[in-house]
């Protein structure tokens, strides 16, 4: 059973990184850059002297707000960066036909190399949890806020990831399977929003199920309905439909990490019989 359950590329991959001080060295520049923004953001707060030196609710909901989207922009651009370049890279090195001759499955490989992938950026949201409980002092916030955003940054860490090693087992460029990557987040961030407008304009005042959906797979509409109520009530208005917008993300990306993962298991084989 424990054999079943091991795999050596997620063990070997994880190795090496989190073997490298520049890994460590990334997540302390980065945690000091998000501390030095907190700090700073104390401090613009509080100098005129009329706060007593504390924050207000509104004021620590407004810095988790600032936190969370530049959690997200993290999220977003270097995931990409850390997945595309996974399957590419062996094949540009050379040593993707050893890895294929290993009694490891092409499903192995696959999750291996993702998992690894964004083990770092996974830790990364990690370490920044203490800097997320200083805004608990204040109120404003619930823990169940945090939590739904660590999981849905999660799931949306694992979809954009699982894009970027489909990309990266299909097309044979490192490069150009970065590009493509970022295009397709480009495509979820600002795409989904066009088409969404589009879409509610179209409508005149009726029900617009195009709109809706389009708008519940945008990461920062869905992040913007975690924080406030409010924005999720705005989009019933625009589109005239109440679904829930998380369990649409959930649902899609969901299944946009399962198709990129097959997609990639079953390409993997072929396309280096393809490039003998």
């Amino acid at each position: 059973m424990k054999a079943d359950l091991s795999n050596p590329v997620l063990m070997k991959e994880i190795k090496l990184r989190f073997r490298s001080p520049k890994s460590f060295v990334g997540i302390l520049f980065y945690l000091a850059s998000m501390s030095l923004f907190v700090i700073g953001f104390f401090y613009l707060m509080t100098q005129d002297g009329s706060s007593g030196g504390y924050l207000d609710p509104g004021q620590s909901y407004m810095l988790f707000t600032m936190l969370t989207y530049i959690q997200l922009v993290l999220v977003l651009f270097i995931t990409p960066g850390l997945t595309a370049g996974s399957i590419s890279s062996e094949r540009e090195k050379q040593t993707l036909n050893m890895l294929l001759t290993t009694s490891q499955t092409s499903f192995q490989i696959i999750v291996g190399k993702l998992l690894s992938s964004i083990a770092f950026l996974v830790l990364m949201l990690v370490s920044s949890l203490p800097l997320y409980s200083i805004v608990f002092l204040y109120g404003g916030v619930s823990p169940k806020q945090l939590l739904l955003l660590m999981f849905y940054f999660l799931l949306t860490t694992v979809a954009i990831g699982s894009l970027g090693v489909m990309f990266s087992t299909l097309i044979r460029k490192t490069i150009i399977s970065m590009i493509a990557t970022y295009g397709s987040v480009l495509a979820l961030l600002s795409v989904t929003g066009f088409l969404s407008i589009f879409f509610a304009s179209l409508s005149q005042g009726s029900a617009s199920p195009a709109a809706h959906l389009f708008a519940a797979i945008n990461p920062a509409v869905l992040t913007a309905s975690l924080l406030a109520a409010d924005s999720g009530n705005l989009l019933r208005e625009m589109t005239g439909l109440g679904w829930p917008i998380w369990i649409i993300y959930l649902l899609f990306y969901l299944a946009v990490t399962a198709a990129a993962v097959f997609v990639s298991v079953k390409s993997l084989r072929v396309n280096m019989a393809r490039g003998k």
